[in-house]
């Protein structure tokens, strides 16, 4: 499902910890780093797409976080011209996401990146809270920023 706009709609997962560090997740076979995150499908809300998407990518159930909160708007990124298949209909130029603050509340053991038919991320580890924003792909980084900066109040209260 791609917007007018030519972006696709996205739930962003950032999940933290007790003492406030944030899981970080490398994709399988690649040296690169990320937050969960995918599409969100049809008819399901951002909450529902969150849900599904953390299971699927981490194994994490809904008793096993809390919901903090979630991002007040859209926070869209571009996909750089690379990276943008012209050869598919619609054309997706980025994406737009709403991004969620979750805090751990079950045992790191029920995390299982293996749970989906087709694993996204093959390590993952807890990370200084605003490490992301620099370490991410550089396209991403601003988007990054923009949820970090919007949702650490919510971390502080919890």
């Amino acid at each position: 499902m791609i917007d007018h706009d030519g972006y696709r709609p996205n739930v962003g997962i950032i999940l933290s910890n007790d003492e406030g560090k944030v899981f970080w997740a490398r994709r399988v076979g690649q040296n690169a780093w990320q937050f969960p995150q995918g599409g969100i499908d049809g008819k399901e809300s951002p909450e529902q797409a969150m849900y599904r998407e953390l299971e699927e990518e981490t194994g994490l159930k809904p008793h096993d976080v809390e919901v903090l909160g979630c991002t007040r708007e859209w926070l869209k990124y571009r996909l750089p011209k690379r990276y943008v298949r012209r050869n598919q209909q619609p054309v997706c130029v980025g994406q737009k996401q709403i991004w969620y603050m979750l805090r751990m509340v079950g045992k790191e053991s029920a995390v299982d990146l293996s749970v989906g038919d087709k694993p996204e991320f093959d390590h993952w580890c807890w990370i200084d809270y605003w490490e992301p924003s620099r370490q991410v792909i550089f396209f991403k980084r601003k988007v990054y920023s923009l949820a970090l900066k919007e949702l650490h109040p919510l971390l502080e209260k919890a």
